[in-house]
C-alpha cells in the first residue's frame, strides 16, 4: 500500500461517527479502524489475530497509523465494531477503494456480481442470533460492493432486493442461487438493465419444469445443429 493511498484511507475514515463517550478513549477511533482494514488486506480476520498483528508492527509504525501508545487487546476492537454504524464504514471503504489505483475494469464487458449470505462468526450472543451478512462480491476485481445484514424476521431474498437498491446493476450478470429466483428480484435486475444468473432446484417445481421444456428444443437457442 503507497502512503497516498492510506492517507486517503484516513480522510474517508473522518465521515464515520465515533460512537464512544467522552471518557475512557485511550485508543484513536480511526487509528483503530484503520488497523483493522489494514490487518484485513494482509490476510487476518480474527480480531484476537488482528490485535497480535497490531502489536508486531514497529513502533513508528502504529504511530503512523494513529495510535499514541500501545495498540488495544482484542476485546477493544471487538466492542468498537459493534457500536459503530456499519452503514457509515462500509461507505467509507467503498469511497477508498475507488480512489485506488492498479485496478482495471473493463467496462465493455459484462461484469459477474455474486451474492451469497454467510453467518458471522462469532456474532451469537445470549438471547440473540448470530448475524446473518448478505455480501455482492464483484468477480473482476475480488471486492465485496455492498453488503447488509439480513433481519431475523426476513431472508436473504427481501434483503437482496434492499441490497440491490445500493448497487449500478446496469452490465452486470447477478450470480445467486436458488433463494434468489423470486419473480421482484429478476424484474428489479433486469429494470435496471442488468442480467441474472440463478440456480433454480426441485424445491420450485413449476418453474423448473417449465425451464426444461422450454429448452426442450434447442434450435431457439442455438446456431449448432443437434443432429
Amino acid at each position: 500500500m503507497r502512503p497516498a493511498d492510506a492517507r486517503g484511507l484516513f480522510a474517508v475514515l473522518e465521515q464515520v461517527t465515533d460512537p464512544r463517550g467522552r471518557q475512557g478513549q485511550r485508543h484513536t477511533f480511526h487509528a483503530m479502524l484503520a488497523a483493522i482494514i489494514c490487518a484485513t488486506l494482509c490476510g487476518v480476520r480474527e480480531m484476537r489475530t488482528i490485535a497480535k498483528w497490531v502489536r508486531q508492527l514497529e513502533p513508528s509504525t502504529f504511530h503512523w497509523l494513529g495510535f499514541t501508545r500501545k495498540p488495544p487487546c482484542a476485546n477493544t476492537y471487538t466492542n468498537l465494531l459493534k457500536e459503530i454504524c456499519p452503514e457509515e464504514f462500509e461507505q467509507a471503504i467503498r469511497e477508498w477503494t475507488q480512489t485506488l489505483e492498479g485496478i482495471e475494469i473493463d467496462d465493455d464487458s459484462l461484469r459477474a456480481v455474486s451474492i451469497d449470505g454467510k453467518t458471522l462468526r462469532g456474532s451469537f450472543q445470549k438471547h440473540q442470533r448470530a448475524v446473518h451478512l448478505l455480501s455482492a462480491l464483484d468477480h473482476q476485481t475480488g471486492c465485496v460492493l455492498s453488503q447488509t445484514r439480513v433481519d431475523s424476521k426476513t431472508n436473504e431474498a427481501k434483503a437482496a432486493f434492499e441490497l440491490f437498491k445500493t448497487l449500478v446493476l446496469k452490465g452486470k450478470v447477478i450470480v445467486g442461487d436458488a433463494i434468489f429466483c423470486q419473480r421482484e428480484i429478476c424484474e428489479k435486475i433486469v429494470d435496471s438493465d442488468g442480467d441474472y444468473f440463478f440456480t433454480v432446484k426441485e424445491n420450485q417445481p413449476t418453474l423448473l419444469k417449465n425451464i426444461r421444456l422450454a429448452f426442450a428444443n434447442t434450435e431457439g437457442f442455438s446456431p449448432l445443429s443437434t443432429t
